[in-house]
């Protein structure tokens, strides 16, 4: 019998994602930490993890928790997004030892990708009027959103809601816009892959030469989204 688990609070920006893998009796089992790999760009170069369970003496690459988490639904529900202190006392319980940095976290980490995949252009490169610049994103989740993870995003983000949940045939749930130095950004909040999964189209109007703002608004938004217990999947650049 599976016990459904409570969300934790995870970091704001993190660059390493920590869930904890619970038994079928609901107690935790098992450490997965992943990177999503970002580009130059910002999209996403691939996904590299570890795992650290009670029943081992080391690490090992976490490739196969991370995509079987992905394709199957029942082991999501024995999955926990947490924030890195929630993580550090797994693994303080499980070793007796502080959970180690992320540089040494990374060399537990299986190989990575031998090779970013070729960035999918669906537009030109014409920027917005009165931008250098426009890109499009697309992060790519899966799990179910709730009505309770929706009106916490909703209150967050200060978006309006505009399309009712539990309707399969509405698509975009709501949007946001901001506008940071110069530059704006939008986001739409959609269900994608015929309400198989969700997506956040993100807009990005550059004003100027630096990016930064970007990656920070991408992780953020990642972050907020794995709060309500959806998981990334990739990160695709359209534009």
């Amino acid at each position: 019998m599976t016990t459904t688990l409570a969300r934790q609070p995870v970091d704001a920006s993190p660059t390493l994602h920590y869930y904890l893998v619970h038994d079928r009796i609901g107690e935790p089992d098992s450490l997965l930490v992943e990177e999503l790999l970002p580009a130059p760009d910002h999209s996403s170069a691939g996904l590299v993890s570890g795992v650290r369970s009670r029943r081992e003496s080391s690490w090992r690459d976490g490739a196969d928790t991370s995509r079987r988490l992905r394709l199957d639904a029942a082991l999501r529900l024995q999955v926990v997004a947490v924030g890195r202190a929630a993580a550090a006392e797994f693994y303080r319980s499980v070793c007796g030892v502080g959970l180690p940095d992320e540089a040494a976290l990374r060399a537990q980490f299986g190989e990575l990708p031998a090779q970013p995949p070729r960035p999918l252009r669906l537009s030109g490169p014409e920027a917005a009027p009165g931008f250098r610049e426009t890109r499009v994103y697309r992060i790519l989740f899966v799990n179910e959103l709730t009505q309770d993870g929706l009106d916490a995003l909703s209150s967050g983000w200060q978006m309006p809601v505009v399309g009712d949940l539990v309707d399969p045939e509405v698509r975009i749930l709501g949007a946001v816009h901001r506008q940071v130095s110069g530059d704006c950004f939008r986001w739409d909040l959609r269900r994608v892959a015929a309400g198989a999964a969700w997506g956040l189209d993100v807009t990005c109007d550059l004003a100027g030469e630096r990016d930064e703002a970007v990656g920070v608004l991408l992780r953020g938004l990642t972050a907020q989204m794995r709060q309500q217990g959806l998981i990334p999947v990739t990160v695709d650049r359209f534009r």
